[in-house]
């Protein structure tokens, strides 16, 4: 049995959409990508290649992500998850699966008009978890927009007829977003990702996704993708709110600063500006994820040191030893867990001036 006791680095898993983009910049540079130098992971990588494809999603922490170090290297996380669930999660953790989906997304066009069910509902139709998500906006053109919710009074019958003639964007209520800006996606929640977006994203480990409007769009076979109609306007809760441009609650610590971004009972995110050297001491027995957004350093253990750069994400397993992160240039990272909620975010909060308000603004119970 391999000792999981240092932050482990994860090579996502790259996916074509029709929706993608070539050009994967800030995180991924388009240099490096044209020059051969792909990460890890990244399709197409044969001298053959003559084209970049299409990128929509890198999945960070996906099924088969696949280790680059540590005593697991060369394993994908869903086989590390199979035979070592407490050493990687935790013993608290009963789920069967890894308990976070984290992506990046690449936009050049609309996504599907959409909504995740609910645990309840995904239990009994799909025999998965239902699908809350969140949002961090990494760079966005000054005219990129998000659909998320609909106009109070929208009627169910109202968004069926704007699905079926594909104007659902005519129906949604929109929005522009800003960088750094958080959204909160509760299940039941009707969105679509606009061209012009980079973002992060984390939920459940679900991929359960009900298409209700895809705009008359031919895949390249010219064939229209499957819609879902009926249960997408079966678990649409018209009466969501857009819970968008969350309050920025952020404190000063001595490795710069934390901001603590949204929180639920499935996960929570935190956006840590690291300036000098960051100490972690330990992870609480659970697991944790840090995703490397701007800067450059070391991920310096005991036994040596690595270099993290822009893209990365890297799991921190329950048993992790102390480890700290020595930034070459400014960095930013999104740490990503399950949380306790009073423990990692009530109280931490409270003790540092936070107003109930504030917190409440950003710690869902859903």
């Amino acid at each position: 049995m391999p000792k999981l006791d240092t932050p482990l680095l994860l090579a996502p898993d790259f996916k074509e959409k029709i929706w993608g983009r070539e050009d994967l910049e800030p995180l991924y540079p388009s240099d490096e990508l044209a020059e051969g130098a792909k990460p890890a992971g990244f399709p197409g990588t044969s001298a053959e290649a003559e084209t970049v494809p299409r990128i929509g999603e890198a999945w960070l922490t996906g099924e088969n992500a696949t280790f680059l170090s540590g005593p697991v290297a060369g394993m994908g996380l869903g086989e590390v998850f199979r035979r070592f669930p407490h050493e990687l999660c935790g013993s608290e953790w009963k789920g069967d699966q890894f308990p976070l989906l984290a992506k990046f997304l690449f936009t050049s066009d609309w996504l599907s008009m959409q909504v995740h069910p609910d645990d309840e509902y995904a239990a009994a139709h799909e025999k998965s978890r239902g699908k809350t998500e969140t949002w961090y906006i990494i760079e966005c053109d000054p005219d990129a927009e998000i659909a998320l919710g609909v106009p109070a009074g929208t009627t169910r019958e109202a968004l069926e007829a704007a699905c079926r003639e594909a104007r659902s964007l005519e129906v949604a209520s929109r929005f522009r977003p800003t960088p750094s800006e958080t959204v909160f996606v509760p299940s039941g929640t009707l969105h679509a990702l606009g061209p012009g977006l980079v973002l992060f994203e984390v939920s459940e480990t679900s991929d359960v996704t009900y298409r209700l409007d895809d705009y008359a769009r031919l895949d390249d076979r010219g064939r229209p993708r499957p819609l879902h109609l009926d249960r997408g306007l079966e678990t649409t809760r018209l009466e969501a709110p857009a819970l968008r441009d969350l309050a920025k609650i952020e404190f000063p610590e001595p490795f710069g600063s934390r901001r603590w971004a949204v929180a639920c009972r499935y996960f929570a995110v935190e956006e840590l500006a690291v300036r000098t050297a960051a100490s972690f001491p330990d992870v609480a027995g659970r697991v944790e994820c840090l995703t490397v957004i701007r800067g450059a350093g070391r991920v310096e253990i005991p036994a040596g040191w690595l270099a993290y750069r822009p893209g990365q994400t890297w799991v921190v397993p329950a048993g992790c030893a102390p480890f700290r992160l020595m930034p070459e240039s400014s960095s930013r990272l999104i740490r990503f867990y399950v949380p306790d909620l009073d423990r990692d975010f009530r109280r931490p909060l409270a003790s540092r001036g936070a107003s109930r308000e504030q917190i409440q603004s950003v710690v869902f119970e859903g």
